[in-house]
């Protein structure tokens, strides 16, 4: 996609000042230079242009409030003056990827004097014999040289002032708050279902034991039953028949005809 296409869509019906970061990245600079970025981006703070086949910046717009520009994957061999007249409040320089090859070409980046950070990966000059120490010697506002400062100490992974990550920290610290919160709400419901599963558990005994001293209850009247019963067995035959007769509520026969002749 052309520059000025790939321009128009990120604008997304905003008028340029309003803007505060543009990506412009992978889309075909004009003969490898910017076209349709004008000053009009007054308000612009963030600028990437990646892998744009760029040759050169000397089509930059004057852009006081730009911060962050990042450039790398591109095929620039100098004329960094540019940055110098048309930036002067840059503080993240990144020219990773592209044909910087003598120390000599970064001079200019010493009227950048807010430059805080600046990254060469993949460039030539970074083959050359005590290069940290002579772009650090070369621009002594630098602070971190290729994520790293002058005593090999890592630079933090991103400047909340330079790119707006306070913003998204701050977002997921809240994400972060809720979803302790929901830990903490399920962790409440967890101990709920634990407790009424061992109040079920209880039930579940109690109503066992109530089982087991029913079944026992009954065997002890079976016994008690069975232990009558072989009590009438031993009793002579006459005598168990009135005692069934007696059981049962009715009269013996002969103790009738015994009444009736009286």
């Amino acid at each position: 996609m052309e520059m000025k296409k790939r321009l128009t869509l990120e604008l997304r019906n905003k008028k340029p000042g309003e803007v505060k970061e543009l990506v412009l990245d992978n889309c075909r600079s004009d003969d490898g230079k910017i076209v349709g970025l004008s000053s009009d981006f007054e308000n612009l703070e963030f600028l990437s242009m990646i892998n744009i086949n760029l040759l050169s910046v000397s089509n930059l717009p004057k852009l006081n409030k730009l911060r962050k520009l990042e450039l790398s994957d591109n095929r620039i061999s100098g004329g960094l003056e540019v940055l110098a007249e048309r930036t002067p409040n840059l503080t993240h320089l990144n020219l990773s990827g592209n044909k910087i090859k003598d120390i000599n070409t970064l001079e200019p980046l010493k009227k950048l004097p807010n430059l805080h950070s600046l990254d060469l990966f993949n460039c030539e000059v970074t083959m050359l014999i005590n290069y940290r120490e002579s772009v650090f010697t070369l621009l002594p506002q630098l602070t971190y040289l290729d994520g790293f400062d002058a005593d090999d100490q890592e630079a933090p992974d991103s400047d909340p002032e330079a790119d707006g990550d306070g913003l998204e920290d701050e977002y997921e610290n809240g994400e972060g708050e809720e979803e302790d919160d929901d830990d903490e709400e399920d962790d409440l419901d967890e101990e709920v279902i634990d407790d009424e599963e061992d109040e079920d558990d209880d039930l579940e005994g109690e109503e066992e034991e109530d089982g087991v001293d029913d079944e026992e209850e009954d065997e002890e009247e079976d016994g008690e039953d069975d232990e009558e019963d072989e009590a009438d067995d031993d009793l002579p035959r006459g005598e168990k028949r009135k005692r069934n007769l007696e059981d049962e509520g009715e009269e013996d026969p002969e103790d009738e005809e015994d009444d009736e002749d009286d």
